[in-house]
């Protein structure tokens, strides 16, 4: 057994190793939010391009503003900045250490932070932060009075949160006549870029609105596609890399050999040539945005609460449930493709074909859990614009409002054989009550303005809602997805 570190690096026989001199690298992006999805995306991208010799000013810096952060970071510094990423297609596996890391800020630490910020060498900062890390509400508009907000407003040098942390840094940049970097979102939301720049203009606004004007038309804000599926590390993934590979690492990454990244070329200040390893550069992202949004990430809704009410604990043992898996072949072709706009070069049926066949994958060990986690961030960006569309256009709704009857029932925090379903959302202890009322008054759901928005009220909504969630109640989930499939809901 090896202990990843770089003194062992040479010792590595089992997984690629990077081709490039670490000690030649120079920081040049700043990245929030060090966890599973960035070390298999962003991070991979740069390993391979530093390995082909290119760029090796645009190191990465990691940095973190919440408790959960620190972790990683003693993980990654006990291993000197290294990483295990396993990829795994269902034929095999195949592992390789990256090492784009060239340090890792104290978490927390506001003046180290800020001055790595501020440095003319920073031309990137990106951030994988969650998707309901931006402080927006359903509709994707800034909200200025989350108490981290108010805060960094009354106390712009002494901010907690990252919007607040880089609009300090653009505003110390800007007083030094130094060019602002560009910030650049990697979290699965849609128009990643746009909602970064709203949190940090309007952060910014609370104290200085002429800093927030010059944010909002000098610093670039590309907005990107990206897709990996990535589940959580535990004590499996870290058996299964000493097991398979010798090598024993803190924080593994296992990840699908899908990788998927689509970006806005926009920086001013320079960028490294992801082109060269596989990243497609585009004039506009909102069609790939769409297609990945509404296509991939809706279908692991509708995959994730039957599945979890099942008591199905993988994501491809929910594929290979019969019901389930026809139940997103469904939706998908009846009622999400048809929202989509065409996307150049590809076939969206073609896409979904693809997305079933990753879903299915027994190697992710990818979990139903995970899927379910966070609907309350989730729903508003991956379901009911889609909803939105399909009502406004007067088409069916039947299988997506079976969608959200799921995850209501799913919030009831019991299985269909009555097994607890633990807290799986930061706002459990509010839609759990909501989700019991729902049983006896549909209309309670849908009331909840910060997920439905105006469309809660929409009486399609809640008389397809209210028909799902009776048939949920009084026939069972098989039996309600069956319905929906004979078109008998």
């Amino acid at each position: 057994m090896i202990r990843l570190s770089a003194a062992t690096l040479p010792q590595i026989r089992s997984a690629a190793t990077p081709r490039y001199d670490r000690a030649a690298l120079k920081p040049g992006i700043v990245h929030f939010g060090i966890g599973n999805f960035h070390r298999a995306h962003q991070a991979v991208y740069l390993d391979r391009l530093f390995s082909m010799g290119r760029d090796h000013d645009f190191g990465i810096v990691g940095a973190g503003v919440m408790a959960g952060d620190q972790k990683m970071r003693e993980a990654l510094t006990g291993q000197d900045l290294l990483t295990t990423v396993v990829e795994q297609s269902a034929e095999a596996s195949e592992a390789r250490v990256t090492a784009p890391m060239v340090g890792f800020l104290p978490i927390g630490d506001t003046t180290a932070i800020l001055a790595r910020l501020t440095d003319p060498e920073t031309r990137i900062v990106s951030l994988t932060v969650t998707e309901g890390g931006y402080f927006v509400d359903s509709t994707g508009v800034f909200n200025p009075q989350h108490p981290d907000i108010v805060h960094d407003g009354e106390r712009p040098t002494a901010p907690r949160t990252v919007f607040g942390l880089i609009a300090a840094a653009l505003s110390a940049r800007r007083a030094s006549g130094t060019a602002p970097f560009t910030v650049m979102c990697c979290d699965n939301i849609p128009h990643n870029g746009s909602v970064t720049r709203a949190a940090v203009v309007g952060t910014a606004g609370l104290h200085d609105a002429a800093l927030a004007s010059w944010i909002a038309s000098e610093v670039a804000f590309p907005n990107a596609m990206v897709d990996r599926i990535t589940p959580a590390t535990g004590e499996r993934e870290r058996r299964l890399c000493a097991e398979n590979f010798g090598i024993e690492d803190a924080w593994p990454v296992f990840c699908e050999d899908f990788t998927q990244w689509v970006l806005e070329d926009t920086f001013p200040s320079g960028r490294p040539a992801l082109e060269e390893v596989g990243v497609e550069f585009v004039a506009d992202v909102t069609p790939y945005e769409l297609m990945k949004i509404r296509i991939l990430n809706g279908g692991h809704a509708v995959i994730a609460y039957p599945a979890g009410l099942l008591g199905i604990t993988y994501v491809h043992e929910a594929m290979a449930h019969p019901s389930i898996a026809a139940f997103l072949a469904k939706i998908t072709r009846d009622e999400i493709i048809p929202t989509v706009p065409p996307v150049p070069g590809t076939s969206l049926a073609d896409y979904a074909r693809l997305i079933e066949t990753r879903c299915a994958n027994p190697k992710i060990g990818d979990t139903v859990r995970r899927l379910c986690l966070d609907g309350s961030n989730r729903q508003p960006k991956f379901i009911v614009p889609t909803l939105a569309d399909r009502i406004a256009e007067g088409r069916s709704i039947t299988g997506l409002a079976l969608e959200s009857a799921l995850w209501c029932r799913y919030c009831v925090g019991e299985t269909e054989a009555g097994e607890a379903i633990a807290p799986n959302d930061p706002n459990w202890e509010r839609l759990q009550p909501v989700a019991r009322a729902a049983q006896t008054d549909p209309a309670a759901w849908l009331g909840q303005s910060e997920i439905y928005g105006a469309l809660g009220s929409a009486p399609v909504l809640r008389e397809r809602f209210a028909a799902a969630l009776a048939s949920l109640k009084e026939a069972g989930v098989e039996a309600t997805l069956q319905r929906y499939l004979d078109d008998d809901l």
